[in-house]
């Protein structure tokens, strides 16, 4: 019995010597991938902070997190982060799943509340990495189920189900992103402005709802940045959207403009800022212009203010349509552009007479520097539409 109870002890002594090091160990990898963390997110002007890391490679918990953004007096108080299943990747890892706590802040009566940010497959290189995306977090996916605006205890503003899905650049291929809300709805039956208040309670838009779609790639190597969709749609009314193609911008134009915000971020208050600003106008000139769209796709709302403006003057929402169409050839005057004068007018009559979309689009015939766009705005803006190549059309798919 004696030698059973010495083994046994002798096993138990060595099982608590051996789970130490290895608790240990895991305390210390935690804290490897907080730091990482940490470190990737001041290279994008953001200060991390907690008061406690622990777990191991299937689940991590930062504690008592905090978020700070450049420029900004007050951390953000973001509370438990929680980080599962962790990997190595080649010196750096690899995390499946990111997730934040429920967050609720109430401030001069508004009440704000979001959901759990859901990040998948988010990755942390290596300190030192050759990869040139090595000082940007990248991750795949994102979620949030829900973002909650109340003021005096009544819903002023929702969001459900925002997903975003980036595809990582690899083997030269650009990255592509995209993203979209099920839907948003808001209560505008708040607003005070009396002017806006009669004009909002006459087009019947008190409560309106709709959704959000954007998509877009980017090229690390040539920097040619695209949003091909961001399209903000309101139910009954109409979808706004737009798109732009832009060219330099390259992770060493990133990198340049983060560290020039850093610095703008830490002048003081009152300081001279010109010398930050001409370097700004300097990093711009760095970007090419290679197009862009605005574009309108009415659902009802048109003819809606068209007859309200019209009840306001006592006439009809066509005649305030006719007066737009004669006073427009009159602002034109201005850019000494008769092909354009035309192109517009005829767009506005179409639309006007007939409302379902109308579209402003700029597709220079190459590559426009932005410092070319600048010394046309300012030398001779009726050059301008020339420059970049500006068309407006109506009713067309």
């Amino acid at each position: 019995m004696t030698h059973y109870r010495s083994a046994l002890g002798k096993l138990a002594l060595s099982t608590f010597l051996f789970t130490v090091p290895l608790n240990a160990a895991f305390a210390q990898d935690a804290t490897a991938v907080a730091e990482r963390l940490k470190s990737l997110l001041a290279a994008q002007s953001m200060t991390l902070g907690w008061s406690s890391v622990s777990g191991d490679d299937s689940e991590m918990v930062i504690e008592g997190a905090t978020l700070a953004v450049a420029g900004e007096d007050k951390p953000l108080p973001v509370g438990k982060i929680t980080l599962s299943g962790i990997s190595e990747d080649n010196g750096g890892f690899k995390i499946e799943t990111v997730s934040t706590e429920p967050y609720s802040v109430t401030e001069e009566g508004a009440t704000i509340e979001i959901s759990p940010l859901i990040l998948g497959n988010l990755s942390l290189p290596a300190q030192g990495s050759t990869d040139p995306l090595a000082s940007f977090l990248m991750y795949e996916t994102a979620s949030l189920e829900n973002v909650s605006v109340k003021v005096g205890g009544k819903q002023t503003f929702q969001m459900t189900n925002f997903e975003m899905e980036i595809t990582p650049p690899a083997d030269g291929q650009a990255m592509e992103f995209t993203g979209s809300t099920e839907k948003f709805t808001a209560d505008l039956s708040l607003v005070e402005d009396p002017q806006s208040k009669a004009a909002i309670d006459a087009l019947g838009y008190q409560a309106i709802s709709g959704s959000f779609d954007v998509a877009g790639t980017w090229q690390p190597k040539d920097g040619q940045m695209a949003l091909t969709q961001y399209d903000v749609t309101v139910d009954n009314a109409g979808t706004f959207g737009m798109t732009f193609d832009l060219g330099g911008y390259t992770l060493e134009f990133i990198k340049s403009m983060q560290e020039l915000q850093k610095s703008m971020a830490a002048q003081p208050e009152g300081a001279d800022s010109s010398t930050q600003g001409l370097a700004m106008l300097g990093l711009l000139q760095q970007l090419t212009f290679n197009g862009a769209s605005v574009r309108f796709d009415d659902d009802s709302i048109t003819n809606k203010v068209l007859d309200y403006l019209g009840k306001q003057q006592g006439v009809t929402g066509k005649d305030v349509a006719n007066q737009a169409k004669a006073i427009v050839p009159l602002m034109m005057m201005e850019l000494n552009n008769p092909e354009l004068t035309q192109q517009v007018m005829a767009a506005l009559s179409a639309f006007l007479d007939n409302p379902k979309s109308i579209e402003i689009s700029a597709e220079p015939g190459s590559p426009v520097p932005f410092a070319l766009l600048a010394a046309s705005g300012m030398a001779g803006p009726k050059d301008l539409p020339k420059t970049l190549g500006l068309t407006i059309t109506a009713n067309q798919d």
